[in-house]
């Protein structure tokens, strides 16, 4: 008997070992992985500078832009997508029929040819299975891609890219320095928002944060340039629910598990924490998205009340998520699609461009292209002479007829409708100048 006991001592110590063991291999990869990261980063930011005011510097940028977006989208599609299943499985839980005692719900699904049993428990299961996975690095490397981003388009040429001296005299430091410090501003408003009474009363803790967000709004549209305000908007949301998973809902987790092995129920409220704060995130998604595509539609970020644009999508996207949420939960919502949807019509006509009606003169594409070699070919030539541009924003180059002729479309939206280029008007283009570009455009942009 005694050696039998022993026995099963060793076994279970053994089997603890092997745990730990698993756990440290695990924490030395994750440490191998991050140090990988930062001396790869360490590498490049040490090229950049090498490069930095020679032609190279433009090839070098736009082929991190390229590798980072891919990751940070990559990434981002890999969150928001278990941010959607997750919520969804939480809201189409079966509840009461024929579900244990120690389950919260369960879920019969088919998906791929095969059919699928999900479990949810109110606590935890008795004994927890060797093999758990984390839901957490898709949130972790969409944010580190995305931070990366903003230093590469934004904090790079922060003088071009960021500042808008029409909008506000900052020197490229305190540009920088506001947009990450209104970042850490964003989560500890949100953070102390989350832990204050109202958390208990939804319908005026979604006012307050819908407050907060759209102060946001404004203040970014006062700061910065349109492109700069809106994708700031979206990286403070970005940081406001990395930091949810971060500090939140991870911890939350791991206390739980924590108590499960070691055989006490955890504690609910922790659940409860971690679902309050990952409901959020899944409500933020869309306002987000729309941010990431935002600065292809400069009718959005150059219009003249753009913070009023910006809260009044992400209030249409976020109400849309709301429906389909309840939709999930079985819930019927006559009204909350409708007004979403409406809301959004109704920024799309208030963006209407205003285009000058003044009657047009003949111009000639001697007069267009004179105003192109004055405003434009600084950025857009093969040869750039801005300070800040070594090579031609997008690949766009206005060298020749032929190259001008070709973006006529791109040209109308950007310097005629919406007045977004020059890029913070740093050539100084006139209204006049405006109007003979679009004059030529209506009398069919001959070159000839």
């Amino acid at each position: 008997m005694l050696i039998i006991l022993t026995y099963r001592i060793h076994a279970i110590e053994k089997k603890q070992t092997n745990e730990d063991n698993k756990e440290k291999v695990g924490l030395m990869q994750g440490r191998a992985y991050a140090a990988i990261v930062f001396i790869i980063i360490a590498i490049i930011t040490c090229i950049y500078w090498m490069v930095k005011g020679t032609p190279n510097e433009g090839h070098l940028t736009e082929w991190l832009n390229i590798a980072v977006r891919v990751m940070h989208i990559t990434f981002g599609i890999a969150w928001i997508g278990a941010s959607f299943y997750f919520v969804f499985l939480e809201n189409a839980l079966n509840r009461t029929d024929n579900v244990r005692d120690e389950l919260a719900g369960n879920l019969w699904a088919v998906h791929g040819g095969g059919f699928y049993y999900l479990e949810k428990y109110k606590g935890a299961p008795k004994t927890l299975p060797k093999n758990l996975h984390w839901f957490k690095y898709e949130a972790y490397f969409t944010w580190i891609s995305g931070f990366a981003l903003l230093f590469i388009i934004y904090y790079f040429n922060a003088s071009a890219m960021l500042v808008d001296t029409n909008v506000m005299k900052l020197t490229a430091t305190q540009a920088i320095a506001i947009s990450i410090g209104s970042f850490i501003a964003g989560w500890l408003i949100y953070d102390l928002l989350c832990r204050s009474p109202l958390r208990k009363k939804p319908a005026l803790f979604a006012l307050a944060g819908i407050i907060v967000l759209t102060g946001f709004a404004w203040f970014y549209s006062h700061v910065f340039n349109g492109r700069a305000a809106f994708i700031h908007f979206g990286a403070m949301i970005g940081t406001i629910m990395a930091a949810n998973v971060f500090f939140v809902i991870i911890p939350s987790q791991k206390a739980m598990v924590a108590a499960a092995k070691k055989g006490m129920m955890p504690d609910p409220q922790k659940g409860k924490n971690a679902l309050f704060r990952s409901i959020h995130n899944n409500y933020f998604t869309l306002p987000v998205l729309f941010v990431m595509v935002s600065n292809h539609f400069p009718g959005t970020f150059g219009n003249k009340y753009q913070w009023i644009v910006l809260a009044a999508i992400s209030i249409g996207a976020a109400g849309i998520k709301h429906w389909l949420n309840l939709r999930e939960q079985g819930r019927l919502s006559v009204w909350i699609l409708p007004a979403s949807v409406l809301l959004l019509l109704g920024v799309a006509y208030a963006t209407a461009p205003q285009v000058s009606t003044a009657k047009c003169k003949e111009i000639s594409f001697a007069e267009v292209n004179a105003i192109f070699q004055e405003r434009c070919v600084s950025c857009h030539s093969s040869k750039p002479t801005d300070n800040v541009y070594t090579a031609p924003p997008n690949g766009v180059k206005y060298d020749t007829p032929q190259e001008i002729l070709v973006k006529k479309d791109l040209i109308m939206q950007r310097v005629v409708t919406t007045k977004t280029m020059p890029l913070n008007n740093k050539t100084n283009m006139t209204p006049e100048e405006r109007d003979i570009i679009r004059c030529w455009l209506e009398q069919g942009a001959a070159i000839k």
